[in-house]
């Protein structure tokens, strides 16, 4: 068995809001993403990651586990509603069913972006800089910006590809 190195305590409390929010984005369910943050911090905790490069990995392996999640088809659109459920009631039902309508719609053109488009994406609107993106893709901190863009671009074309017919 591989031991859980010493520094995971402190990294997790450092880390743990980050790696939430970055599952958060793609999944749209805090239980889910909290599901995630236990993979990436278990898989972390087993690993050599150099503790000053442990943000960046972590936010990088929070982003990967949940688009496999997302991809995979193990989200389940119970717990997105059961979610739903336990907040507050919406005023207007039908403007609640088109919120989540259009967010199921989003997180499925994610998933159907090429891997490094929908990781920039999902980095960069979890809060990353450039060069936090740069360093987690191995791309030149130049290059974020436009990459973000296509990324963008590519995402109304898969929601504009896939809209639904009225």
């Amino acid at each position: 068995m591989t031991a859980v190195r010493a520094d995971l305590e402190e990294v997790f409390r450092g880390a743990y809001p980050r790696v939430v929010g970055v599952a958060a984005r793609v999944l749209g369910s805090r239980d889910e993403a909290e599901d995630v943050a236990q993979e990436v911090f278990l898989t972390f905790g087993r690993s050599a990651v150099p503790a000053g490069e442990a943000l960046r990995w972590l936010s990088v392996a929070a982003a990967h586990t949940a688009l496999n999640h997302l991809r995979s088809g193990r989200r389940r659109v119970s717990r997105e509603e059961a979610a739903r459920d336990h907040g507050a009631v919406a005023p207007d039902v039908a403007d609640a069913v088109v919120v989540l309508d259009e967010r199921r719609r989003v997180r499925a053109a994610l998933a159907r972006l090429p891997r490094r488009q929908a990781m920039a994406l999902v980095l960069r609107h979890s809060g990353l800089s450039y060069a936090e993106v740069a360093a987690a893709l191995d791309l030149s901190p130049g290059s974020v910006g436009t990459t973000v863009r296509r990324a963008e671009s590519a995402l109304r074309e898969e929601l504009t590809r896939h809209a639904p017919s009225d």
